[in-house]
């Protein structure tokens, strides 16, 4: 009885033996398989890796943005709200009312910006903003109105920080040759470079410049919620009024020079010359 009973100890092992073989050939079977799929799979990232990416940052715009002493509070959180959503800005401290404006370019060149927003304050009153490119001009010079910070606001539209914008222009821009230089200098100044470092590569916000009928640009930020382009206000918003335009950066001979413009000391002076007389009446 013990010879037969190891006999059949010994079958049973053998036959576990095979199972157990047959089993781990299909398992060696399968991780073949699998190797394989990686290794196809590891070609094919060797291959996507060798394809030449398009990351270069070609177009260096820096934007150098900076005010004079003396500047409103609400010009300072105008500034704030402007630097948040244009990635590519560089920010200065306050610029000196004693010292001429070339020292300005200087002061890029030093930044290695090519471009300039320079917020200047008068009589703690009126605010004006100079747009310029340094290199090779021109320059611009408006009146800033009617300014809106997204505090202000509270709209409820919501774009991602440092996202790239889509610039949305008026056709009147096309219609007379100052426009179109007006239009440049925008262009320039608010447009975010592509792969620039600090910007995030999603499109979900624009920027719209638009003319009213007096010919003053209009600015507004909107964002882009959904495919169906249904924009929502994102702000701030501003009103610019243009005053003159120069063959350079802070400097040069006039190009152009707004008739229309009253300047606001003017428009105050009218106001109290009007009061007095009621009050003689």
């Amino acid at each position: 009885m013990g010879k037969k009973a190891a006999a059949r100890r010994r079958r049973h092992a053998e036959e576990l033996e095979e199972k157990v073989a047959e089993k781990m050939g299909t398992e060696r079977v399968r991780m073949d398989t699998v190797l394989d799929s990686d290794s196809d799979s590891s070609s094919e990232d060797e291959r996507d890796l060798k394809q030449p990416l398009n990351t270069q940052w070609k177009n260096r715009t820096r934007v150098m943005m900076m005010c004079s002493r003396g500047t409103l509070f609400r010009t300072r959180h105008l500034m704030k709200n402007l630097k948040t959503i244009m990635p590519h800005t560089k920010s200065e401290s306050k610029f000196s009312k004693n010292e001429k404006f070339n020292v300005i370019n200087e002061i890029a060149e030093l930044q290695n910006c090519s471009k300039v927003m320079f917020f200047e304050n008068r009589k703690h009153k009126d605010t004006y903003l100079w747009l310029s490119d340094i290199q090779n001009g021109p320059s611009a010079k408006f009146l800033v109105q009617n300014v809106h910070t997204m505090e202000e606001l509270k709209m409820v539209g919501n774009c991602l920080k440092a996202s790239r914008p889509i610039l949305s222009f008026d056709e009147t821009f096309e219609t007379k040759p100052h426009l179109q230089v007006i239009k440049e200098l925008l262009k320039g100044v608010f447009n975010t470079p592509n792969h620039h470092p600090r910007s995030q590569p999603f499109i979900d916000h624009v920027f719209t410049f638009t003319i009213t009928p007096d010919e003053k640009i209009w600015f507004r930020n909107f964002q882009i919620p959904d495919p169906k382009l249904e924009l929502l206000e994102v702000g701030p918003r501003f009103v610019l009024e243009l005053i003159r335009i120069f063959d350079g950066s802070f400097e040069g001979s006039v190009l152009y020079s707004n008739p229309t413009y009253i300047s606001p000391n003017t428009i105050r002076r009218e106001i109290k010359l009007a009061s007095r007389k009621r009050k003689h009446v």
